[in-house]
């Protein structure tokens, strides 16, 4: 397995799958997202983490972006087998997990100070890329 290690975020690659891992400001704690497809991956769980609610909360308003037409289901989920721990066994599940398109949807819906942040950083994200052509990271 090989390791690339930045300050804000670990890419770890292995046979099956890369995997971002986006570590917060001083007392948070990390978050790890799937990269396969040439996009980011998260379950509802972690995007409930990435943004500080719940589940039911990402739960709902995935439904209604989904409902609303917005984004199509099979273009923005994909099922990828996780192995976690339920109580001391390790069991092997296939998990519902969202890309990149799903979460900014998503980011873009919710009232939290995380979503906040990130709305900020996406727009001047977009500004950028508006006034230069290109966005260096």
């Amino acid at each position: 397995m090989k390791h690339n290690v930045d300050k804000k975020k670990q890419l770890i690659r292995n046979s099956t799958a890369e995997f971002l891992i986006f570590t917060g400001q001083a007392g948070e704690q990390s978050i790890q997202a799937r990269y396969e497809e040439d996009t980011i991956w998260l379950t509802q769980k972690l995007i409930a983490k990435l943004f500080d609610v719940t589940v039911p909360t990402i739960n709902e308003h995935l439904k209604n972006i989904y409902d609303q037409g917005e984004l199509k289901r099979e273009a923005t989920i994909r099922k990828f087998l996780t192995v976690q721990l339920e109580g001391k066994r390790e069991v092997s599940r296939n998990i519902d997990f969202y890309n990149l398109d799903a979460i900014i949807s998503v980011g873009y819906r919710i009232n939290s100070v995380r979503a906040t942040q990130f709305r900020q950083w996406a727009t001047q994200v977009l500004r950028e890329f508006a006034i230069k052509g290109y966005v260096l990271e």
